[in-house]
């Protein structure tokens, strides 16, 4: 059965309510029938005091993003060979499901930066993005060629990222409000992000 997937990675250390926000902006449009979560493990060469077992981020992402209708999990990049890349994801991801149409699903400071990932032009080439934009957003400093394969989704940002949030938790500041209520039961319950080196 054809089916329109959005692809949405990360390391999700921790999850908060910016990539829930996010993921329901995706699931909400018109451009795509389901959201697949790719949790992405830590290459060797970036493993560092801080981050966290890939076994705990991913209990974190299932208690955000478990329940919600037409969004899965996946943890084939933890399963493929490393080092993961994007395009090899997709093209495994085809090969298994080759009636599907793919997105790649990133905001809008990613796109800024794209031209600058390791073969993203291979990424091009196995899929279409799809980016949240924030309201008023020009894309003069995109590539046209990456324009060309990219469409908009409305969105409207949250002000949180994963490094404030890991800063918020070991100045002991209320960093609650950001992530959802059984993340913040897990990083209580594991003791994490207490000795950040970022």
């Amino acid at each position: 059965m054809f089916r329109r997937i959005g692809l949405l990675g990360g390391t999700f250390d921790p999850v908060h309510i910016g990539h829930l926000s996010i993921a329901e902006s995706f699931i909400n449009s018109s451009f795509i029938d389901e959201l697949w979560i790719l949790l992405t493990p830590y290459p060797p060469h970036k493993r560092k005091k801080g981050h966290v077992a890939y076994n705990l981020r991913l209990k974190m992402v299932e208690a955000t993003f478990g329940s919600i209708e037409n969004c899965t999990i996946l943890t084939i990049e933890n399963e493929l060979p490393k080092p993961s890349f994007t395009y090899r994801t997709i093209q495994h991801l085809k090969e298994l499901h080759p009636h599907n149409e793919y997105y790649f699903c990133m905001g809008e400071d990613s796109l800024a930066r794209f031209h600058t990932w390791k073969y993203h032009e291979k990424i091009l080439q196995e899929a279409n993005l799809l980016v949240t934009e924030r309201p008023g957003a020009t894309h003069s400093d995109v590539k046209i060629y990456i324009l060309d394969q990219t469409t908009f989704v409305e969105h409207e940002p949250v002000a949180i990222s994963s490094s404030e949030l890991k800063q918020m938790i070991v100045r002991n500041e209320d960093y609650e409000p950001y992530v959802p209520e059984e993340v913040k039961h897990i990083i209580k319950t594991e003791d994490l992000y207490r000795e950040i080196q970022d």
